[in-house]
């Protein structure tokens, strides 16, 4: 992959980095993709809200003590004094914090990069919108397995009209983590995904409710126009919802399932997506991600896999190892997102890019999700009854 930054700039684009302390999961895979591709360099950070902690997790991973902040606050006006002060931001917090930080940032003119979803109600992310639109800055969520070559193979197949018009689309996403009664553990304080007034209105649509919800219409081309839903909790005395099961059309009328659980037992981050046309259908599975299985009409079913020369531009320019039998994974889809941020952020720099902007999900992204938590929620409550989504 060629580096149109340090052919621009001369320098990868300076990278401050909110959240991701242990013992958080992203906090490693995002600092890795960040910098994978020489995009970026992570030179400040703040990686918890607690000043003496930030600091020694910070000089942990190699940040100068100097740029371990202790509140997004002084992080930002600190930078901002600096010449060589940070361009851009990833924010890694929990929900509740997702909207303050990009508000911050998008006042003092960083771009960024912010964790899914969005926020956690519909009007405050058509408030960001209209704040990033205002300030001109480039914002990406990451919904992580857009990244995946294999999904940007099966897009652009899915685009290309490879499988005639659409039909049916199937998604699930299926976990394991809140399975057990986890609330009765002795950390349970600590789980902030386990507070409604953090994780928000639904955890499991939130959570990964909204990565099948942007999958299917990053792979389709279509927009969720309506839902029927059934949203709730299958752990008895749970707060937060664990399970959603819903029906739904495409702009364009295709029908839909979707079902996403995190108390599944057994499951452990199981995503399947199938997407079937008038000529044949396609599925991908998180399992198998270097795997795209098609099938035609007369039952033949092949496999095309990642490194293969045959593959279209999309998932060619998303592949680092070009060789059969190497897999890729979920940092390299994570870093696939950044390549598509620094290109955002050439772009509003009248720079040259890679080419890759177009399919890392957006702030628009951002808000159709919080639309289609919304929307979910309001059909469970009217007894599944259909919702529209909002525009």
């Amino acid at each position: 992959m060629t580096n149109p930054v340090l052919k621009a700039l001369g320098r990868p684009f300076r990278l401050g980095i909110i959240g991701g302390a242990p013992p958080s999961m992203i906090g490693p895979v995002h600092r890795v993709a960040a910098t994978m591709d020489q995009r970026f360099a992570l030179v400040a950070g703040m990686l918890s809200s607690r000043a003496e902690r930030s600091r020694t997790e910070g000089l942990a991973i190699g940040l100068p003590e100097a740029r371990c902040y202790g509140s997004v606050e002084e992080f930002i006006a600190k930078e901002r004094a600096r010449d060589d002060g940070v361009e851009a931001l990833a924010i890694i917090t929990p929900n509740d914090s997702h909207a303050p930080y990009l508000k911050l940032a998008l006042a003092a003119g960083l771009d960024v990069m912010i964790e899914k979803p969005l926020c956690n109600e519909l009007g405050e992310a058509l408030e960001l919108r209209d704040l990033a639109i205002s300030s001109g800055c480039a914002v990406a969520v990451t919904h992580t397995y857009s990244g995946y070559p294999m999904v940007r193979e099966m897009r652009a197949r899915c685009l290309a009209g490879e499988i005639g018009a659409l039909r049916l689309v199937q998604i699930e996403y299926l976990a394991g983590g809140l399975a057990t009664a986890v609330e009765l553990d002795a950390d349970a304080d600590l789980r902030w995904r386990l507070k409604p007034e953090r994780s928000g209105p639904s955890l499991v649509l939130g959570d990964i409710g909204t990565h099948a919800h942007h999958l299917v219409s990053f792979v389709t081309g279509q927009p969720f126009e309506r839902v029927s839903a059934d949203v709730g909790t299958m752990v008895p005395g749970r707060k937060v919802h664990d399970i959603a099961q819903v029906r739904f059309r495409l702009a364009d009328g295709t029908r839909g399932q979707l079902e996403v659980s995190n108390a599944a037992a057994g499951m452990s981050n199981h995503v399947r997506l199938r997407v079937y046309g008038e000529k044949g259908h396609m599925e991908w599975q998180h399992g198998r991600h270097n795997e795209l299985a098609i099938a035609s009409l007369d039952g033949e079913v092949r496999t095309i896999s990642g490194g293969q020369p045959m593959l279209t531009t999309d998932a060619q320019h998303s592949s680092r190892l070009m060789r059969p039998g190497h897999p890729e994974g979920l940092q390299e889809a994570v870093a696939n997102l950044y390549c598509g941020l620094a290109d955002m952020m050439l772009l509003r720099r009248n720079c040259a890019t890679s080419g890759g902007s177009m399919l890392v999900p957006t702030i628009d992204d951002g808000v159709a999700g919080l639309a289609f938590v919304t929307a979910c929620l309001e059909s469970s409550k009217r007894d599944g009854s259909v919702v529209r989504l909002a525009n």
